[in-house]
């Protein structure tokens, strides 16, 4: 704490005797010079990291934790049915997961799906409790309950998927699929476990 205040005290010193040998500089630069000073502080370094406007994230790809009822059936829908590609997927002992509070006691084993080709795509890491008993929320709408409340996939072929969850007898939500301006429309369905999925791309055609 002591040097912290010498260092700054320092700081003040060589910044007021910047003031009288520029006294006729704009304050714009004054200003500027302070910065350059107090940047110079090793304790002060961290107050101009935190000021800085640079990036918050260090990647835009976002993983979707989802504790499923039947993990065969989700991963049936979300893979074969929606096109997502499975990966390895991994696991966690329960000591590790109860001591980050995630679970009460319980292994964690996951499977991994990925919206894309390569390591930089966003995934849904689905999980499956038998044991726990969870209780399913309600879906009736998406103001029905609090927190997440729909996934919103973007697909190259709207067609494509149609006759997929078609062929896999899933009905669609709604008057679904409208048309969202040009060839693009919105459809909606919901998954085994009943949470809506949203799924946007172009249609071929606009027949049914």
């Amino acid at each position: 704490m002591h040097g912290s205040l010498t260092c700054f005290s320092g700081a003040l010193m060589q910044y007021g005797a910047m003031i009288f040998s520029l006294k006729r500089v704009s304050k714009g630069i004054l200003r500027l010079a302070l910065m350059v000073v107090l940047c110079a502080c090793p304790e002060s370094r961290i107050l101009c990291q935190e000021s800085s406007t640079g990036p918050v994230f260090s990647s835009p790809v976002l993983d979707l934790g989802m504790v499923v009822q039947d993990l065969d059936a989700s991963a049936a829908f979300y893979g074969k049915v929606l096109g997502c590609k499975e990966v390895e997927g991994f696991s966690v002992a329960s000591p590790f997961a109860t001591s980050i509070g995630l679970v009460d006691h319980m292994d964690v084993t996951a499977r991994v799906f990925l919206l894309g080709e390569g390591e930089k795509q966003s995934r849904i890491k689905m999980m499956s409790f038998p044991k726990a008993k969870a209780a399913k929320s309600d879906q009736r709408f998406i103001h029905s309950t609090l927190g997440f409340s729909y996934l919103t996939l973007h697909v190259m072929n709207l067609d494509a998927s149609m006759k997929r969850l078609k062929a896999a007898k899933i009905p669609f939500e709604g008057e679904t699929p409208v048309a969202l301006g040009g060839n693009n429309a919105l459809l909606v369905v919901r998954d085994p476990d009943g949470n809506f999925v949203e799924l946007i791309g172009p249609r071929r055609s606009a027949a049914e």
